[in-house]
């Protein structure tokens, strides 16, 4: 059996080479080259730009495949030319919600968690990006539809783990290295989001792997088991380094330092139910031991300061800034709390009387 991964070099590919590796398969992978990693299996390169359709179709040449997964490059572009290539299309994708955009802008409300059937963006002008990626979808399924392949969609939130292109966990890890004291959280470090360990992702591409029947032409969120706050994120990076700071909460508006690491100011949490109950997706790997292998990865394989991924991340590391922030939220907000604390005093509802009170038995007569 033949197998072709579109993408393979980043987080979640390499465990899906192996995966497939494992369950008999001769695995090649299309990429343009850009990143090479060694593979603990033998693998094939083929080096192209998936973005394109001339590209693809260069590349890939008469090739035929059993099983294709796109995890990288233009997904409109590669479904149609996989059309006559393979029996069964694996497509890894992002999250099309409208809900996530709406709630981006202020302008609607984000149902937590997400499911499947949500509201999907179409308004190419306001966020071509998420539009294409319903274009994309539809692409999939309409081919699906028309027999060419069976296709499966699984949806991916934001991937943590060795190789991402954009680690929002070096954030917080540089500031511990740089020996920093505080680190800004908006809101309570209360918003909630979806993640996923990169392995427990080629876990879940693997169960449709493993499970053609049951994932023919269904789409399913995925994301680890365990949901974590953003607070509950910092914290436990920083435990991998026993390392103790003060986490300062500011209103989101204020916090614009931790966006690299925080991201939107609401709540991104998708409903994985789906893929639990029809596929029998579980965490392969605990939150908290897939947060101590990233941090271990990235002290391994520090990114250059000021290089090409804290450029992608957004993060300038101006802890100048960020003291000026604190200290002058800090001050205002002590104001603040002194003049909103006058006349108020919090008191439960119900009487909690202190001695038993006895009432006169009275008859009432209608």
């Amino acid at each position: 059996m033949k197998a072709l991964v579109i993408g393979g070099t980043g987080p979640v590919g390499p465990y899906v080479v192996e995966g497939l590796f494992k369950r008999g398969y001769q695995v090649a992978i299309l990429h343009r080259g850009t990143h090479e990693i060694e593979f603990p299996v033998p693998v094939e390169h083929l080096h192209g730009d998936p973005h394109f359709l001339e590209t693809l179709e260069e590349t890939l040449g008469a090739h035929t495949f059993d099983l294709v997964i796109s995890m990288y490059g233009r997904l409109r572009y590669t479904a149609q030319v996989m059309k006559e290539r393979t029996p069964r299309f694996i497509a890894v994708v992002g999250l099309p919600y409208k809900a996530l955009i709406e709630g981006e802008n202020g302008s609607g409300r984000v149902p937590v968690p997400i499911p499947e059937n949500a509201p999907l963006f179409t308004d190419k002008e306001r966020h071509k990006f998420t539009y294409l990626m319903v274009v994309s979808e539809q692409v999939v399924m309409d081919l699906h539809n028309q027999g060419y392949y069976n296709a499966t969609l699984l949806r991916f939130p934001f991937v943590y783990g060795p190789r991402q292109v954009a680690p929002l966990e070096w954030s917080i890890i540089r500031r511990i290295l740089d020996g920093r004291k505080q680190i800004i959280i908006p809101d309570g470090g209360l918003k909630l989001m979806t993640r996923g360990y990169a392995e427990n992702m080629a876990h879940a591409v693997l169960l449709a792997v493993d499970r053609p029947e049951e994932s023919a032409g269904q789409i399913y969120n995925t994301g680890d088991d365990t949901l974590l706050s953003i607070r509950n994120w910092v914290s436990i990076v920083a435990s991998v380094f026993d390392y103790e700071w003060e986490l300062v909460s500011m209103p989101f508006e204020l916090a614009r330092p931790s966006r690299p690491y925080c991201g939107r100011v609401h709540h991104q949490v998708t409903d994985t139910a789906k893929i639990k109950t029809e596929l029998g997706y579980r965490d392969i790997v605990p939150v908290e031991e897939g947060i101590r292998r990233t941090v271990k990865w990235y002290l391994d394989n520090r990114p250059q300061p000021g290089g090409e991924m804290e450029q992608k991340l957004g993060d300038p590391f101006n802890y100048a800034i960020e003291d000026q922030i604190i200290q002058e939220y800090k001050e205002a907000a002590a104001n603040i709390r002194e003049s909103a604390s006058v006349g108020y005093r919090w008191r439960h509802p119900y009487d909690h009387p202190r001695t038993p009170e006895r009432t006169e038995l009275k008859t009432i007569h209608k």
